[in-house]
């Protein structure tokens, strides 16, 4: 994750590294053309209010909503990230990631408004570590089937519905995870 922020901020694209929150510039992975390519965009829709922020989008309903059918099919995108964190009921952080190491993709769009190009998450229901502790997660990307995510509507209409693989939680300090 480390070199993809390097590499994003030698193009001028810095990225925030760590725990990215919302309003932060996140790396992200897109279609540009007809190929792959590496951007740094602000995580947040604006909302309908003013100062109020959209951050997550549900897999089940984004080809209903107005606000974000036509992004979704125009400017899917992936938040390449070591792995997620959920609040408990317990107010417990946790801290999920892929049980092999491997970075995650996790799925997502972008949109243009005056204010600039923003990025949204997209949530689904959760796998069972995840249920534990929350009743939405990400929506998984698995990386044989990026490109398809990218390029693809029909597979990414499909992909919407489905069941996300299995990952691992830890409730470790976080900064000690992270760094």
């Amino acid at each position: 994750m480390r070199q993809l922020a390097d590499t994003l901020a030698a193009h001028d694209m810095p990225v925030k590294t760590g725990e990215v929150f919302p309003t932060d510039h996140a790396g992200v992975i897109l279609r540009h053309d007809d190929r792959m390519a590496m951007g740094s965009v602000v995580w947040g829709f604006p909302g309908f209010k003013a100062k109020q922020l959209i951050i997550n989008a549900r897999s089940e309903t984004v080809m209903i909503k107005e606000m974000f059918k036509a992004p979704f099919l125009r400017e899917r995108c992936v938040f390449p990230m070591s792995g997620f964190f959920e609040w408990s009921k317990d107010k417990e952080k946790n801290y999920f990631t892929d049980p092999h190491g491997k970075i995650l993709l996790v799925g997502g769009f972008l949109a243009h408004f005056p204010a600039g190009t923003r990025s949204i998450i997209l949530t689904t229901t959760p796998n069972d570590a995840v249920a534990k502790v929350h009743d939405r997660m990400p929506l998984l990307i698995p990386h044989k089937e990026l490109k398809n995510w990218l390029f693809n509507d029909d597979f990414a209409v499909k992909q919407l519905r489905e069941e996300m693989d299995e990952l691992q939680g830890s409730t470790e300090d976080p900064d000690a995870v992270l760094n």
